[in-house]
This record gives C-alpha cells, sequence and structure tokens, in this order.
C-alpha cells in the first residue's frame, strides 16, 4: 500500500502541475493579448489627438501644444504602467486560484482509480487470506500424518477425507471469485425478455433440497412481471438469496416469496425468520468477504462471504438496486428492484 500511496502522490502532483502549466499559460497568453490590444488602442488614440493637436497649431492662435503632447504621453505611460501591474496582480490571482482547482479536479480525476487500486489490494489481500486457511489445514494434517509412524489405513483415509473436505471448500471459493469478477468486469450479454416467476421458479428448483432438509416451507405471492434481463445471471441472483435465507433461518420456519410491480420497477422480496443482521452490519453485507459476526458467522454456516456481493453486481448490471432490512432474532428481507418493460 505504501507503493501504491506514493504512487498516487506522484500522480497528484503531476496532475496538479500539468493544469496549473496549462491555466497559465491560457492566463499569460489572454494577458499579452489584453496588453497588446489596449497598447494599440491607445497608441491610435494618441495618434488621433496628435494629429488633432497639429491642426491646432496651424491656427492663429497661441496654445501650449509641446507642454500639453508631453503630458498626455506621460498619462499614456502610466496607464501602460498600471495595466501591466494589474495583469500581474490578476496573473498571481489566477495562479492561487488554479492551484487550488487543480488539487481539486486532479484528486477528482483520480479517486475512482485510487479507489480501484485500493479495492484491488483489500481483494488480494482478503481472497490469499481465505486461500491461506484451508491450505493451512491441509499441510498440517498431511505433516501430522507423516510423522506418525503408527499410521495406518483408516487414519490416512480420515487424513485423505478431510482434505477432500478443504479442496471442496477451495473449489467453491475459486467458482465464487471466478463469477465475482465476471460480474465486476460486466461480461453479460443475451438480455430478452423474461418473467420473474418463471426466473423465481427456477431458482428454488435449484436450493429445494436444502429446503426439505431444513424443512423449511415456502409462501409465495407471484405476479406475471416481465422485464428485460439476462435468465442465467437473474437465476443465480435468486440462488444467492434464496440460499441465504433457508441457511440463516431454523427448522421448520417459514421463508416468504412475494412479486409485486410498483411503477417502472419489478419488486421482489424475499423473507426469512432467521437470527437476523444487526443495523451496524447491513451497510456492509453486499462487500466482498464481509460476514457479520451474526448471521454471516463461518462457525454456524459455510461462506466466503462473496454470495452477496454477485448478487449486488447482477442488479447492478441490469440497472436495478438491492438492499436488505432486519431485525435481530426476527428475520431479514430482501428486496430487489428490476425495471419492467
Amino acid at each position: 500500500m505504501k507503493i501504491h500511496s506514493m504512487h498516487f502522490k506522484s500522480a497528484y502532483l503531476k496532475l496538479i502541475l500539468f493544469y496549473v502549466l496549462i491555466i497559465m499559460i491560457i492566463s499569460l497568453s489572454f494577458s499579452a493579448i489584453i496588453y497588446q490590444i489596449s497598447s494599440t488602442e491607445l497608441g491610435k488614440g494618441l495618434r488621433r489627438q496628435t494629429n488633432f493637436l497639429r491642426e491646432l497649431s496651424k491656427s492663429p492662435f497661441e496654445n501650449p501644444i509641446q507642454d500639453f503632447e508631453r503630458m498626455r504621453a506621460e498619462q499614456l505611460e502610466g496607464s501602460a504602467n498600471r495595466l501591466k501591474l494589474n495583469l500581474i496582480y490578476f496573473n498571481l490571482l489566477i495562479l492561487f486560484l488554479s492551484s487550488i482547482l487543480s488539487y481539486y479536479f486532479a484528486r477528482r480525476t483520480l479517486k475512482p482509480i485510487e479507489d480501484m487500486v485500493e479495492a484491488q489490494n483489500n481483494f488480494t489481500g482478503d481472497a490469499s487470506h481465505e486461500l491461506r486457511t484451508p491450505l493451512t489445514a491441509m499441510r498440517t494434517e498431511i505433516e501430522v500424518g507423516m510423522r506418525d509412524k503408527k499410521l495406518k489405513l483408516a487414519g490416512a483415509k480420515k487424513i485423505l477425507s478431510s482434505n477432500l473436505e478443504e479442496i471442496s471448500k477451495l473449489e467453491t471459493l475459486s467458482n465464487a471469485l471466478l463469477k465475482l469478477t465476471k460480474y465486476e468486469d460486466k461480461k453479460i450479454e443475451n438480455f430478452e425478455k423474461v418473467n420473474l416467476e418463471d426466473i423465481i421458479i427456477e431458482a428454488y428448483e435449484k436450493i429445494e433440497k436444502l429446503a426439505n432438509k431444513k424443512k423449511i416451507r415456502f409462501k409465495n405471492n407471484f405476479k406475471n412481471v416481465y422485464i428485460k434481463g439476462n435468465k442465467q445471471s437473474l437465476v443465480e441472483l435468486f440462488v444467492i438469496l434464496l440460499d441465504n435465507a433457508i441457511k440463516y433461518s431454523p427448522k421448520n420456519s417459514k421463508v416468504s416469496i412475494n412479486i409485486k410491480k410498483n411503477g417502472k420497477y419489478g419488486v421482489v422480496t424475499i423473507s426469512d425468520q432467521g437470527i437476523g443482521i444487526k443495523a451496524s452490519d447491513i451497510p456492509h453485507i453486499f462487500n466482498r468477504f464481509y460476514r457479520a459476526d451474526i448471521s454471516r458467522n463461518k462457525e454456524k454456516t459455510d461462506g466466503y462471504g462473496l454470495g452477496l456481493s454477485i448478487a449486488k453486481r447482477i442488479v447492478e448490471i441490469h440497472k436495478g438496486t438491492i438492499s436488505a432490512e432486519s431485525q435481530i432474532g426476527k428475520g431479514s428481507d430482501f428486496i430487489v428492484h428490476l425495471r419492467v418493460l
């Protein structure tokens, strides 16, 4: 992170200097043009007055023409000097203001890039941590088994079985990372007209075994709402939400699914009777690798905190929104808004 910080400080400085240089070139060019135009006009006016006074000098009346011309020349020189001084002050003010504005625009220009790099660093760090945990467990078990001179076939099979579980976790994590990468890159095509009811039914079929295992009852309130979207990714979205609702709900509880149309949006609400999410955790649950200390506790359920991040990206790619409401001990509601046709 220090390297990136130094990199961005250097980038800020270069961008600020570039902005200041451009603004000062424009300002100085503008000042030079004003000065040139002002001097030319003053010179023209002086020549016209001189010609007029020379004509007057030919008249029979006596006039102090020479003293008057000298006085006007001194006034012209004084006006030119004042113009130069004002332009210097003006350019100094422009330099000061341009420095402030350049800093603002430099930060505004580089902020998205800085946020992206920071997010990548956090993602890399979190992914490395999650990968290290099962690998460390596998290595420890294998080393202990190799040092055990009395290791028998049953013990070896137990170690292999444990290693298979860790490999399965690694596969789950790698698949989730690949999906998240795909949706982060917005690589979704083949948008078509789909019925939200059909999407929910197909998603339910994929998690039906898990629901039956926990004896979860479903209460459905469906309406025909059509949207334009990618069917596969939308099914994945609701598989994630339904899977979460089942995982964090007690046995013999109920999950409600409601589909309705609200103006320009189709609204899908998935409600469970689970353990709920703390209010302080709700703003963060869609962050990558985030697991709330109660409802997303890895000791109670398996997971890496990537599912809701993937769900959010799918919704965003479909120009929709996703939000959550929850009370500890009473359950959670996940609300998805998607534009209707």
